[in-house]
C-alpha cells in the first residue's frame, strides 16, 4: 500500500465506517441511498453507489394542478367498496 494515492479515509468503529464528506460530495451520496460492495479477486474492494432517487419517482414532484382532488372518490378504489 506504500505508494498508492489516498483521497480519504476514514476509522471502522462497532464495525461501521463514515464516508468522508469529501467523498460524498463529489459522488452526491446521501442518506437512503445504498452501497453495493464487492471484493474482486485480486482483493480490491469495489464499491458501488445505488442512488434512491433515480428510481421510476425520481422526476415526480407532485399533483401542481390547481384543481382539488378528492382522495375518497377520485382514488382508483378498483376492488374495493367504497360505499
Amino acid at each position: 500500500m506504500g505508494s498508492e494515492n489516498v483521497d480519504s479515509e476514514s476509522k471502522v468503529s462497532g464495525n461501521q465506517a463514515n464516508i468522508p464528506a469529501r467523498i460524498r460530495r463529489e459522488l452526491d451520496i446521501d442518506d437512503g441511498d445504498t452501497l453495493r460492495w464487492h471484493v474482486e479477486d485480486d482483493g480490491t474492494l469495489r464499491v458501488r453507489v445505488v442512488q434512491q432517487r433515480s428510481g421510476t419517482f425520481s422526476d415526480f414532484d407532485g399533483y401542481d394542478g390547481e384543481q382539488e382532488t378528492a382522495v375518497t372518490t377520485d382514488h382508483d378504489a378498483w376492488g374495493v367498496d367504497t360505499e
